[in-house]
């Protein structure tokens, strides 16, 4: 097995020793051979360099997205609790608002049985069919003219 190049020419193949280069031609190719171990050990050395700040980088990213995960899950939290206080809150005004209703139909039967009695006397005698008339409450009032239900809000 020859550490030398081959070398054709019109008249066959050359073989080429390392014995058969002279020693300045010897000591440039181990200078050269030297040369490119350096630098293919200096091109590894900056590929694993570079692979090395790669893995900092995504390792860098990934604690970023697992601190951002947690603020994000927090203020998810936060806000299923906003919901459930605020659902409850409708849940109450719900409540408030046909427990109000209920009352304000009762007060526009009570508005509405006053207006008809006071409709129904006649006026010579309102005076006096009006003084006799009760209201809910077992009191005597007199009234002059029909109650509006806006008014009393």
């Amino acid at each position: 097995m020859s550490s030398g190049t081959s070398f054709e020419s019109s008249q066959g193949i050359r073989s080429f020793r390392s014995e058969d280069y002279s020693p300045d031609l010897r000591a440039q190719m181990e200078k050269r051979r030297k040369r490119r171990k350096e630098s293919n050990r200096e091109s590894a050395r900056r590929s694993r360099l570079r692979k090395q700040q790669h893995l900092d980088d995504l390792s860098s990213q990934v604690d970023q997205l697992k601190n951002q995960k947690q603020q994000l899950s927090m203020a998810v939290s936060i806000t299923t609790q906003n919901l459930v206080a605020v659902e409850a809150q409708n849940s109450v005004m719900r409540t408030q608002m046909v427990e109000l209703e209920s009352r304000l139909r009762a007060l526009g039967e009570i508005i509405y049985c006053m207006n008809s009695i006071t409709n129904a006397t006649n006026p010579a005698t309102m005076g006096i069919a009006a003084s006799s008339a009760c209201d809910i409450f077992g009191t005597s009032s007199t009234w002059s003219q029909p109650i509006d239900l806006y008014q009393c809000f």
